[in-house]
Formats: structure tokens, C-alpha cells, sequence
């Protein structure tokens, strides 16, 4: 249909909808099984069947599939089911693995999928834009990403930018009216909003008439495809790792199987002992691993309220240098209470806190009259006028909360309604005295709001709240009881003192203006209608800070992070603020706005350093101050909420956005969103990303420390002339019982006790970074001396031993490994860790211990696994023997200081 050349009663019918009530709930749920969920299609997934098949494409396990056959055609049937049933076994550990990962990642896209604010039983409210349904009544403002096609009926200077759908750079203004003509552009459909594009600038209520593939955007849907899954850059170096590791492997089992067959080993043993150690020694779990510690580290991120949208932020958060954290909500409670009033060459004080309406207006700690000061009155009420936002009565089910009213809008506005309640001016009588007939949203150029209201004579008047220094700019005149005066250069540095008291007190300042129109005066936009201004006063205001800020901006500090804080508060409260979260240190530097402007990109990348605290600034400074860090080599997080934060948190390592008060144009440029706009959240995040880093190379470690035991077991035996100390069925089921569920507790491990005491990691840091190099082979080389030894003491030389030699070092290899999991928990040895913490590793060392226990004692299973039941002199070789690579060797770094603290140098707090 032509939605766009109804009227909008026409398409209030069409819709069978009501633009006052929305729909009903039993309407949505008829609609949403009538229409299905307003989504776009995305390309069909592989079946669970097909990811299970893709377990065996590996080329390391087809080949040991052509063994095993080989090996059943040759008369091995019993030793031919047995490695098929570990392969099975494997596949399905993969699989259980895959799929893991895939529901924890759908989960985690649930959770950052956009919401629209949408009219239902009368009521306003936030639901996932999938349950959009037609006729269903909508609102959209600054930064909203419009979730379905929407048939505008109300705007207020609404603008759109539609460029993602028909490539137009410059935002389209909007109106409400019908278009008479026939076929028209969708560029030209000025009354119309489409699934996908942004809102830019003010404000619009409209009806829905275009849901999921029946939207423009749904459209051109078919000739899109879901972008694959981009690997993050420790997956591509764990790739490139593996066919390292692949090619060395492959040499070295080769070199085992050549030297073997030399030294008169039959062709058939050699050939599945030298496949069966190439699968041990090949890290094909290493993908999946990785992958598994990436999802599960998302959870717990999303416990802890940071939504990852990205997955190489995970990585990235660990080499964090500076967060850039805006000041209103993240530090502080975002809770603004007005605490000071001036007017009228007159101070007023006001009492009480937050949200609730009562309080005291007093003079030298005297209550006074507010309805007999004119001018407080008009401060109060115009203030009132110029505000959006609105209070509810919070609901706690089905019934009202004790807790008070909740707030649905800016917090700033919000603390402007309450204390012109405590004056006992309501929003709902002021807008019965006053119609408001036009409205110049603000934004963060003229960093002011006007709306034009007309009186019930018919009087127009412009009132205007912003800035002071920007109000004071556009004002000549400063109202007093009764009349008005000039605004002298005496009395603006007057003012200018005024909104520099109640900076130095930490106060947020806001300054109220008006204008009567004359006559029948066309006003065209916000900066026509800002002019010529007369000043009522100023309101003073604060943010508490978070009372969690101060000391997660101290652990960051530990962590060698510095913490910026960015904010548009006059440069005074700035500072002030600052030094009471310990974030602006002795000899810290403090910039506005003005200084940023002037400077340029290379001028202050050699002053950045030094720069703690950005007061009066705009979104579009942000991104030059990334850009100044990162040219100095640090890696940055930046926080922000509004449209124009986008460009700053796209630019940034580690774009942060905000949950609550965040426009949808902030969270998609984002890796990482804030569920609950707080700063420790962030440093949660940064704790959780070095956490995640450091399993995987836990992992790594233990993964590729047992496969060279494995390796150098075979090895030794070959050089040395031994017989073979393991089979080839014992070699997979080390594989399976080792490298599966205490290599996946791993990446389940807690963070280590100092992790937020290290310095960041370097982005470019290798793998095998930090001394893991080493600590792989050494150990890898102790855990196969050991076992060779043990497997040597048992045979001494005589035939009829080899089959209980064989057992002892079966199990003293797989105990060796089980052993050194615990070891690779800590970064200095097994003794600085808890042993029990990690409940999962726990759980996982004790299964595996009671499956190898079950293969060398349930007699069914021996044949199988050529193994002999053990007697209690070989349990205690094999425990001897087992503890030494971890328990003797780690003794040595018992006592090894732990690093110092890697905080910053020369930043002393302030006293």
C-alpha cells in the first residue's frame, strides 16, 4: 500500500489501530502468529547432524580412519572398535562443544538486540523489536535505530539519516502530513520512517505498517547473506600455530615410525602407533577450546552486566592502557538533585536528595516563601516547561513500589521537576497554563533546548535551558522581580562568578532563559528563536559519584590503566569531581573544550599524556582525542551514548556504549555494551578479558606440555632401544581422557589473584610470550623423562614384564598430566594457587582418574587397553615418578616473588 498518501486517520484505519491506546496485548499475539516476528531472514544454519558429521572432516582423524581399517582388515578387530569408539567419542566432545558456544553466542545476540519504545493497553513501554507487529503505535528520538516501517502521524523537528537504505548522506527532515501524489521516491516519502535507518534529530510517533521481510529494508533482504563469523586474531595465530604444530608433529612421528622400523619394529605396529601419536600430539581440540573460553567468558561478562558484541574486544580488553569514561552515570549515580538556585541577585539553597519531591528552600539557613520571589518562581516553572522528561509511579508487579516515583527521561530534567515540585509547580498544571507549540531539541553544537509556549491569553514566549556560558552569549537582559536590567559586561562577569561558585562545590550548573515573541514573529529554528535572550538564573546541580567508581578506578591504576574522564561540566565541577574519585593526580592537567578546539591532532598527542580530565567538550572531541592517544601507542576504551559519541567509540580499541541512556547509533558502532552505564563494569570486563586470555594460554600449556611428554615417551624408547612403552590404543585414550574435560575446566578457571596487578599485554604479543615457551618444553620434556623411567625401572629387561611396564607407563604419563593441570593454573607454580578452587578442574581430573582406573582394572576393558591391574609398590612408582616434573620442579619457584605493581609512574594523587 501507499502508505504515505493516507491521512493519518485513514491509516489509523487501515491499521485497525488506536494512536492514543496502541494495541492490546491479545491484538499483538494474533498479529505476531499472523505476521511472524519482525525479523529480517538470515541464511539457514547447519543442522545439528551436519555439525556433528563435521567433527570427522579433520584430516588427522580421516586418517586414522583409514588406519583403524587397515587395522580390522589385518585381523586387529578388537583394537580397531576400540579406536573408533574414542574417535566417536572425541566427535561428540566436539560436538557437545560447538554447540555450546553457538547457544552461548545466541544468547549474547538476544541480549544486545535493539528495542523500540512502543503504545500498548495506553501505556508506554520497551519491547525487542522482533515483537514489533503492524499497527503497532511507536516513538523514536536522537539515536534510535527505527525497528520497523513506520507511517509518521506526530514529529517534532524529526530527522532521519536514511543512507543505509538509499545511499543519502544529508538526514531527511520528516512531517506528519499526507503526500498527494502517486509514486513517490522512498527518498521523497518525508512522512515516512524504514526499518534500519537512524534518527538524527528530534522526535516523531507513528504507526507501524511494515514488519520483517515486508519492509523495504526486508526488500533487498534476499540479495544479502549473513556475514560469516570473522575470526578474532588469537584464533587466525592459534590457526597458524596449529599447522606449525601440525607440520612438527607429522616430522616427528614420522622420524618415530622410520627409526622404529629400522630397529626391526613390525610395519603394522609402527604404522598405528606413529597415526595414533600424530592424533595425540596434533591440538585439534584447540579451536574449540578457544571458542568455548571465548562463549563462556561472554557469559559470565553478561552476569556481570557487560554485553560483548564484538568477540576480538575480549582480547583486546586485556590490553586496555586508558579508558575514557564520560563522568554522568558511569562515575556517577546519574541521579541529579538541584542544590542551589540563583536569581534575582539572590541565593537560595534547597534541601533534599534524589528523586523524591520534598524538600526546603532556604536563605542563610532560614525556609523561605518561594511563591513571594517572582523570579524563583519563573527559574522554577520555566525550567519545567523546557523538559521532556516526565516521573511515573514505580511498579513492583502489580503493585505500586514504596521506593517512589521513577524517572523516564534526562536525569537533569528530572532534577529540575523535583525541585520545582518542592516549589509546588507540577509538569501537568504548568502544561495546562502554557501550550507548547514548537520544540528546538538540543544538540551537542548549540548545547542549549528552546521550546516556544504560548500562555492562556495567547502570549508566545521562547524559554531556553543550556549551558551558561553558551545561554549567557545569546542574552541582553537579566530578569529581576518586576522588571528587567541590561546585561552589562559588569554583570555578566557578575554571573560568570556565580556559575564559578557552584562549579568549585562540584555542582553541575544550568542556566534559564526566555524571550517574549512580538506579535506574529516567525521563529524558523533553534538558533533564530536564541537570541536576544533575558536570563532568569541559574540551577545548580549534582551528580553523587558512584560509590564502586572510586575504587575500581584505583584497581585499574594497579592494572597500569589510566582512567580520562570526559564531560561537558564546566571545568571547576569537573575538577572537583575528579580528585574525589582519585582520578585527576598531582600535577594532572585539566582541559575545556576551547583548548581541544585548538589544538590539533599532533599538538595534543604531546600533551595527552598529562591530561586526566576533559571538562566542557563534545562528542565530536572524542574522537580526536582517541585518535591522539592510539598515535601515542596506547590502547583505548571509550565510553559513549549519543549519536555523535559514534565516530569516537567506532575509532576506539574498544568502543564502549551505554545500555540504558545509549542510543542505538552508539551501541552498533560498539564492541561492548554496559547494561548498566557503570564504570566497574568496565574494569569487570578488562578483569574477565585478561582472564579469558590467560585460560587459552593455560590451555595452550597444558595441551602442547603433554603432547611433547607424548611425543618424547615414543621418542626416547625408540632411541634408546627399548620396546614400545605404549600402544596405539593407549596413546588415544591418553588423548581423549587428558585433552577433553580437564582441558575445557581450564577455560572455566577463576582469575588469578594478581591478574589486575600486571601491566597490559601488548596487542602484538606472541603465543608463546612471557617465558610459556619454556615452561612447555621444560615440563613437556620432564613429564616424558618421567615416564620413560618409570616404564624402564618396571621392564628391567624382561619380556614377561613388558605388558605391566607398559600399564605403569600408561598411567604415569596420563597421571603426570593430570598432575600439571593444576601447575598451569598460575603463571608462577602449582604453590601459589588453591588447589580446590577451580571446582570444575576438580571434577574433571577426578573422572578422568576413574575412567583410567576402569581400564586398567575392570577386566573386560584390559584385553582392550593391554593393561594389567597394578599392585601398591607400582602405584607408588607411578605417584613418585608422576609428581616430579610438577610437584619437585615447581618447589623450585615456591618462593619466586610475584610481580611488583605495574601502576603508572609519577602520578601521585592529589592530597
Amino acid at each position: 500500500m501507499k502508505w504515505y498518501s493516507m491521512k493519518p486517520e485513514e491509516v489509523e484505519y487501515k491499521t485497525n489501530t488506536d494512536i492514543a491506546k496502541g494495541l492490546t496485548d491479545k491484538n499483538v499475539k494474533k498479529r505476531l502468529s499472523t505476521y511472524g516476528p519482525n525479523k529480517l531472514k538470515e541464511a539457514p544454519r547447519p543442522s545439528a547432524l551436519a555439525t556433528f558429521l563435521a567433527q570427522f572432516k579433520d584430516f588427522m582423524v580421516l586418517v586414522l580412519l583409514a588406519a583403524t581399517l587397515v587395522s580390522g582388515l589385518i585381523g586387529e578387530v578388537l583394537d580397531a572398535i576400540t579406536i573408533m569408539c574414542i574417535v566417536l567419542l572425541n566427535g561428540i566432545l566436539g560436538f557437545v562443544q560447538e554447540r555450546k558456544a553457538e547457544k552461548s553466542l545466541d544468547a549474547l545476540k538476544e541480549l544486545s538486540a535493539p528495542k523500540v519504545d512502543v503504545l500498548r493497553n495506553g501505556e508506554w513501554g520497551h519491547v525487542p523489536s522482533a515483537e514489533v507487529v503492524p499497527g503497532d503505535v511507536i516513538k523514536i528520538g536522537p539515536g534510535d535505530r527505527v525497528g520497523a516501517d513506520i507511517r509518521l502521524i506526530h514529529v517534532a523537528g524529526l530527522r532521519i539519516d536514511e543512507a543505509s537504505l538509499t545511499g543519502e548522506s544529508v538526514p531527511v527532515h520528516k512531517h506528519g502530513q499526507e503526500i498527494a501524489k502517486l509514486d513517490v521516491p522512498i527518498g521523497d516519502q518525508e512522512n515516512m520512517a524504514f526499518m534500519g535507518t537512524m534518527v538524527t534529530q528530534g522526535s516523531g510517533v507513528g504507526i507501524v505498517v511494515g514488519t520483517g521481510m515486508k519492509t523495504e529494508m526486508g526488500k533487498i533482504a534476499h540479495l544479502l547473506q549473513e556475514a560469516q563469523p570473522v575470526m578474532t586474531p588469537l584464533q587466525r595465530r592459534l590457526e597458524q600455530l596449529g599447522k606449525t604444530l601440525i607440520a612438527v608433529a607429522l616430522f616427528l612421528t614420522a622420524l618415530i615410525v622410520l627409526i622404529g622400523l629400522l630397529q626391526g619394529h613390525d610395519l603394522h605396529t609402527m604404522f598405528i602407533s606413529g597415526v595414533s601419536l600424530a592424533v595425540a600430539a596434533i591440538p585439534e581440540g584447540l579451536p574449540a577450546i578457544v571458542t568455548v573460553a571465548l562463549a563462556l567468558g561472554v557469559q559470565r561478562m553478561i552476569k556481570r552486566k557487560g554485553i560483548v558484541r564484538k568477540l576480538p574486544a575480549v582480547e583486546t580488553l586485556g590490553c586496555a592502557t586508558v579508558i575514557c569514561s564520560d563522568k554522568t552515570g558511569t562515575l556517577t549515580q546519574n541521579k541529579m538533585t538541584v542544590k542551589q538556585l540563583w536569581a534575582n541577585n539572590e541565593w537560595l539553597h534547597v534541601s533534599g536528595t534524589g528523586y523524591e519531591a520534598e524538600g526546603e528552600f532556604t536563605k542563610n539557613a532560614e525556609v523561605v516563601a518561594i511563591a513571594k520571589r517572582p523570579t524563583f518562581c519563573r527559574l522554577l516553572s520555566y525550567g519545567v516547561l523546557c523538559s521532556n522528561a516526565q516521573f511515573v509511579e514505580k511498579q513492583e508487579g502489580k503493585k505500586k513500589s514504596k521506593t517512589g516515583l521513577s524517572l523516564d527521561g534526562d536525569p537533569t530534567e528530572g532534577a529540575i521537576i523535583i525541585a520545582a515540585l518542592k516549589a509546588g509547580f507540577t509538569k501537568g498544571g504548568l502544561a495546562a497554563t502554557y501550550k507548547r507549540v514548537e520544540e528546538f531539541p538540543f544538540d551537542s553544537t548549540r548545547k542549549m533546548m528552546s521550546v516556544i509556549v504560548k500562555d492562556e491569553s495567547g502570549k508566545a514566549y521562547v524559554v531556553t535551558k543550556g549551558a551558561p556560558d553558551v545561554v549567557l552569549a545569546r542574552c541582553n537582559a537579566v530578569a529581576t522581580d518586576g522588571r528587567t536590567e541590561t546585561l552589562t559586561a559588569t554583570k555578566q562577569t557578575e554571573i560568570e562568578g556565580v556559575v564559578e561558585q557552584m562549579a568549585s562545590k562540584a555542582l553541575r550548573t544550568l542556566a534559564i532563559a526566555y524571550r517574549p515573541l512580538m506579535g506574529k514573529e516567525n521563529v524558523k529554528d533553534g538558533d533564530d528563536a536564541e537570541r536576544n535572550l533575558i536570563l532568569v538564573g541559574i540551577q545548580g546541580m549534582i551528580d553523587p559519584p558512584r560509590a564502586e567508581a572510586k575504587d575500581a578506578i584505583q584497581e585499574c591504576r594497579e592494572a597500569g590503566i589510566k582512567t580520562v574522564m570526559i564531560t561537558g561540566d564546566h571545568q571547576v565541577t569537573a575538577a572537583a569531581i575528579a580528585k574525589e574519585l582519585q582520578i585527576l593526580p598531582k600535577g594532572g592537567k585539566v582541559m575545556d573544550g576551547k583548548t581541544l578546539s585548538r589544538l590539533s591532532v599532533e599538538e595534543l598527542e604531546e600533551v595527552v599524556d598529562d591530561v586526566y580530565v576533559y571538562a566542557r567538550v563534545s562528542p565530536e572531541h572524542k574522537l580526536k582525542i582517541v585518535k591522539a592517544l592510539q598515535k601515542n601507542g596506547d590502547i583505548v576504551a571509550m565510553t559513549g551514548d549519543g549519536v555523535n559519541d559514534a565516530p569516537a567509540i567506532k575509532q576506539a580499541d574498544i568502543g564502549i556504549a551505554m545500555g540504558v541512556t545509549g542510543t542505538d547509533v552508539a551501541k552498533e558502532a560498539s564492541s561492548l555494551v554496559l547494561a548498566d552505564d557503570n564504570f566497574l563494569t568496565i574494569k569487570e570486563a578488562i578483569k574477565e578479558g585478561r582472564n579469558i586470555y590467560e585460560n587459552i594460554r593455560k590451555f595452550i600449556r597444558y595441551m602442547l606440555a603433554s603432547n611433547v611428554g607424548e611425543i618424547l615417551v615414543m621418542l626416547f624408547a625408540i632411541l634408546l632401544g627399548m620396546p614400545l612403552p605404549l600402544v596405539a590404543i593407549q596413546i588415544l585414550w591418553i588423548n581423549l581422557v587428558t585433552d577433553g574435560l580437564p582441558a575445557v575446566a581450564l577455560g572455566m578457571d577463576q582469575a588469578e589473584g594478581d591478574v589486575m596487578k600486571r601491566k597490559p599485554r601488548k596487542q602484538d604479543e606472541g603465543v608463546f610470550a612471557r617465558g610459556l615457551g619454556w615452561k612447555i618444553i621444560s615440563r613437556g620434556f620432564m613429564i616424558g623423562a618421567v615416564t620413560i623411567a618409570a616404564f624402564s625401572l618396571t621392564y628391567e629387561n624382561d619380556p614377561a614384564q613388558l605388558t605391566l611396564a607398559q600399564t605403569v607407563a600408561f598411567l604415569t604419563l596420563v597421571m603426570a598430566q593430570l598432575i600439571h593441570v593444576f601447575d598451569c593454573r598460575s603463571e608462577y607454580s602449582i604453590y601459589h594457587r588453591h588447589l580446590f578452587e577451580n571446582k570444575y578442574l576438580v571434577g574433571a581430573v577426578f573422572i578422568s582418574i576413574l575412567l583410567m582406573v576402569a581400564v586398567i582394572y575392570v577386566p573386560q576393558l584390559q584385553p582392550v587397553f593391554h593393561t594389567v591391574a597394578l599392585g601398591f609398590r607400582e602405584w607408588l612408582l607411578v605417584i613418585g615418578m608422576a609428581a616430579i616434573p610438577t610437584v619437585v620442579l615447581g618447589g623450585f619457584q615456591l618462593f619466586k616473588k610475584e610481580p611488583k605493581n605495574n601502576a603508572r609512574e609519577n602520578t601521585p594523587l592529589a592530597p
